[in-house]
């Protein structure tokens, strides 16, 4: 389904994921199903013969709402209600031509280029054991440290967001390896999965950030800036989910094991090897981050030769015949990726049509004038909604929902777009924890129900949800600093600039 790849993109979702996705549409009952199916008819009936664009258009958002309570595709609820809108307000020419120039200035943005670029790069370097040569490398350095275990977990989520941009992705593998460890050393079910938890937050702002990429489209910002923007804010992200369990280690007694258990030795023979099979993962990074940077090529371009650099590593580390099978995979995987990713743009055009011929963006702009809503104020406001969505909504579908309509408010009070789009990202990724609807609660509960995983323990979705709440401090800490020094996100971009 369309609406669950859109969500996870550098790697296949977890089967668990699906399976749980398929028991939620299970839990509709058939009153219920019957109806919303009648509410949708209504909404539908209402769009064609009430009178006034505004409600037209506010008619067909709760359609797609509606649309997806009941299962139906994101891409289908998005682009259905939105030309139905347009049918009602301007008629059948305007259905027509909208068909006609929407998909394909959709699908052939330039700015869209990327995607398929740094998804294949993720796809390649999943395929080529990254997970695990980043996971043994910060274990073999940082293992010594209070939590050591769970720190090593964080650290290897910096270094995968930066190699693949999935946070659902980051968190099932991380998942995977640290959980079972951390339950075996003697660590506390809620902190063992928590830091997972926070290992996969990064995942979106440190690039390559899908999510980054989909809302510099969005915005019509420079790509490159926009994945820019997202480095300080992600490494902080990572450097507070440390500092917590640190301070946990230390003052929460029970939480971490202590003795040997805590810190399994490791020679320096053994670190300096694990670094040398992990250096070319950095130094990818390094080329393709930098390369921006410094202005000598393009987000597209740096996209390609991180694929180019993604091939070499997965040839040396699988050898021929496994590298020719996970090529193979990562190119599949990614068509098929790539392609639900258009499809949801595609509905999103559809619905956005629908709300510039509606004049409903304006409109909000206009309430918000008359409500004297400060800048601050309007993002707090802002960032406690896209909390609100991020629990029923896939980050990627709630930011085409609502940055459209939020853009001419955001250029009236003069709000910097990619310290916005940051703070939306970081919102949206802790809203697919939060209960009672968080994805990523959901995939990490159907992993830990395996024995293997939970190590004889029986790890409840209360448990999960605690765990979850480790995420708060930190991307509050983060959101607060933010606030106070926008500069964070903008200093890379601006010295990027000049030296431009």
């Amino acid at each position: 389904m369309t609406s669950q790849l859109s969500n996870d993109v550098s790697v296949s979702r977890p089967a668990g994921s699906r399976r749980e996705t398929k028991r939620s549409a299970r839990s509709i009952s058939s009153g219920a199903y019957l109806a919303l199916l009648g509410l949708a008819v209504l909404l539908v009936i209402g769009i064609f013969t009430l009178d006034g664009r505004e409600l037209k258009a506010s008619l067909a958002i709760i359609l797609m709402l509606d649309l997806l309570i009941l299962k139906f595709p994101i891409a289908v609820a998005m682009g259905a209600s939105g030309i139905l809108g347009v049918w009602a307000i301007s008629g059948e020419r305007a259905v027509i031509r909208t068909l006609m120039d929407v998909p394909y200035g959709t699908a052939a943005s330039w700015s869209m280029s990327v995607l398929p670029m740094f998804i294949l790069l993720g796809m390649i370097l999943w395929r080529s054991g990254a997970t695990a040569k980043v996971f043994n490398a910060a274990r073999a350095w940082l293992g010594w440290l209070p939590g050591g275990q769970a720190i090593t977990t964080n650290l290897a989520g910096a270094g995968l967001a930066a190699a693949s941009g999935s946070t659902i992705g980051i968190t099932y593998a991380l998942g995977r390896i640290g959980i079972p460890e951390m339950l075996r050393s003697g660590y506390d079910r809620r902190l063992a999965v928590g830091s997972v938890i926070t290992a996969g937050l990064p995942g979106q702002l440190i690039p390559p950030s899908l999510l980054m990429v989909v809302y510099a489209g969005i915005v019509n910002a420079p790509v490159g800036q926009a994945l820019l923007a997202g480095i300080v804010p992600g490494l902080m992200v990572a450097a507070v989910s440390i500092i917590m369990i640190v301070l946990l280690a230390v003052f929460a007694k029970g939480m971490v094991p202590r003795g040997a258990n805590a810190s399994p030795k490791t020679s320096w023979d053994e670190r300096w090897r694990t670094l040398t099979h992990v250096a070319p993962l950095p130094l990818l990074i390094f080329i393709v981050m930098g390369g921006m940077y410094a202005g000598f090529f393009t987000a597209t371009e740096g996209a390609a030769f991180g694929v180019l650099g993604a091939l070499l590593i997965a040839l040396l580390s699988l050898g021929w015949k496994r590298f020719i099978t996970s090529v193979k995979e990562s190119v599949v995987a990614t068509i098929a990726a790539t392609g639900a990713i258009f499809l949801v743009l595609i509905g999103a055009g559809l619905l956005n049509r629908l709300m510039s011929m509606s004049g409903i963006a304006n409109w909000f702009a206009g309430v918000v004038q008359d409500a004297e809503l400060g800048p601050v104020t309007f993002t707090l406001l802002c960032l406690l909604v896209f909390l609100i969505l991020g629990m029923f909504i896939e980050p990627m579908s709630m930011m085409l929902l609502s940055i459209p309509i939020l853009m001419p408010t955001l250029l009236d009070l003069e709000i910097n777009l990619l310290w916005f789009g940051v703070l939306t990202v970081l919102m949206a990724e802790l809203g697919g924890i939060t209960p009672p609807v968080g994805v990523l609660s959901f995939v990490l509960y159907k992993l830990v129900q395996d024995p293997e995983v939970n190590q004889g323990q029986k790890i409840k979705l209360s448990d999960i949800f605690i765990a979850g709440a480790f995420a708060l401090p930190v991307v509050g800490f983060v959101v607060l600093m933010l606030f106070l020094f926008p500069e964070l996100v903008t200093w890379l971009v601006d010295s990027a600039s000049m030296k431009g």
